[in-house]
């Protein structure tokens, strides 16, 4: 079966690390940048010749990091890239992540001049407190200012990122923010519970007793929260972490994913092909698992000009890690991720296009065990998908354990 590739582009580069963030991500490197955009071209080059065909491509991803720090000029140099490289597809859609502190009007329009056709801005929270302990470079302002500026430069695909189950952090203040982002009317919400990350300075914070740890029961009721407020101001969920509009005039079955969903992301739950670009990114693609050398300096001298070229598809001179996925892993990797998706979940019939065997043979102890303990059903108007229950959502490690 034909599926078009995605194509993720990570650019490090932030001004001020969060005291969350354990990302690829890096803080006073903005010299590198001029000749990070050049390295980032020639890998594009180089992996698209690879590949011994112009490969069709429909879904881009500029992720970080932050890349809002990135020049339009330089976004432009990326994008052109892209599109020398690869076949854009009809609809094409175009995702730039950026910190609401790092725009402005201009730089947003000219952002939808290059193409740039979905905004994704990490609003993360509407209170000043709960910002600082993130150490976040914004305030809710610039969140409503950004939001503003994004409307009059042409946008119509906005998301935005909340973060719940902060040290401190309660229902109520939750549920304002909340309301706060339902009130700037984005088209998607993407809404993360905090993981305190080793080598974090808020792991450091709560080890050290100066923050209480978050409570996992007072988050899964901030959860469960989040799913009826934004049920109710029309979002439809899609995603163990994302909600999304449905088109206006949509008539959406009860297993279809709403118009306003991520589509690059849809791509990795669906377990499909991806390249991925830059320092630290990973890809998937004819059979094996990319992850690219992390520093950005390293990565730069990896993709100097005169190095070696001639390496067979998906490898590129920045790769530091190379796995191999063979059918069981795949196999294992598809219910992982496609039983995520809380509308689609998994296909039977698809499941058996793809994999020569029916899911309800492969797997048919551990369906049978987690529909009985309520934490999986088969939905659809013939029984075809199989996907978590209401409550499978807030238990799915539990469930995806099964599969591997």
């Amino acid at each position: 079966m034909f599926h078009p590739y995605s194509l993720y582009l990570h650019i490090p580069f932030c001004r001020h690390r969060c005291s969350y963030c354990d990302f690829n991500t890096y803080a006073g490197l903005g010299q590198l940048v001029p000749d990070y955009v050049a390295a980032l071209a020639r890998e594009i080059e180089i992996v698209a010749a690879a590949a011994g065909t112009r490969l069709p491509a429909h879904t881009i991803f500029l992720g970080g990091g932050t890349p809002s720090l990135l020049p339009a000029e330089s976004i432009e140099r990326i994008l052109r890239a892209l599109a020398d490289a690869f076949d854009f597809q009809p609809g094409m859609e175009i995702t730039l992540e950026a910190n609401p502190g790092t725009v402005s009007a201009d730089y947003l329009k000219a952002l939808r001049g290059l193409g740039v056709n979905r905004l994704s801005l990490g609003a993360q929270s509407s209170h000043s407190m709960e910002l600082a302990l993130l150490e976040r470079q914004h305030d809710y302002v610039d969140v409503i200012r950004a939001v503003g500026w994004a409307r009059q430069a042409g946008f119509d695909n906005l998301s935005l990122d909340l973060i719940f189950g902060l040290p401190g952090q309660t229902s109520a203040s939750w549920g304002e923010t909340l309301s706060r982002a339902v009130n700037l009317n984005p088209e998607h919400l993407s809404l993360y519970a905090l993981t305190i990350e080793p080598g974090t300075p808020l792991q450091s914070w709560v080890g050290r007793g100066l923050l209480i740890a978050p409570d996992d029961d007072l988050a899964a009721d901030m959860y469960e929260l989040a799913s009826e407020k934004l049920a109710a101001a029309g979002f439809l969920q899609y995603e163990i972490s994302n909600w999304a509009k449905p088109a206006a005039d949509s008539h959406l079955s009860a297993t279809a994913s709403p118009a306003f969903a991520s589509r690059h992301n849809l791509q990795y739950w669906r377990n499909r092909p991806y390249l991925g670009f830059g320092a630290g990114a990973h890809g998937y693609a004819n059979n094996m698992r990319t992850a690219n050398v992390l520093h950005p300096a390293e990565y730069i001298s990896r993709l100097q000009p005169g190095g070696d070229n001639s390496l067979p598809f998906p490898r590129s001179p920045a790769i530091g890690q190379l796995t191999p996925v063979d059918r069981a892993a795949e196999i294992a990797e598809t219910m992982m991720m496609g039983l995520r998706l809380t509308r689609e979940g998994v296909s039977d019939r698809a499941f058996t296009a793809r994999f020569g065997e029916s899911l309800r043979a492969v797997f048919a102890p551990q369906i049978t065990r987690l529909i009985g303990l309520g934490l999986l059903e088969w939905a659809g108007p013939d029984n075809d998908v199989l996907r978590l229950t209401d409550r499978g959502r807030l238990l799915g490690n539990q469930v995806f354990v099964e599969f591997v």
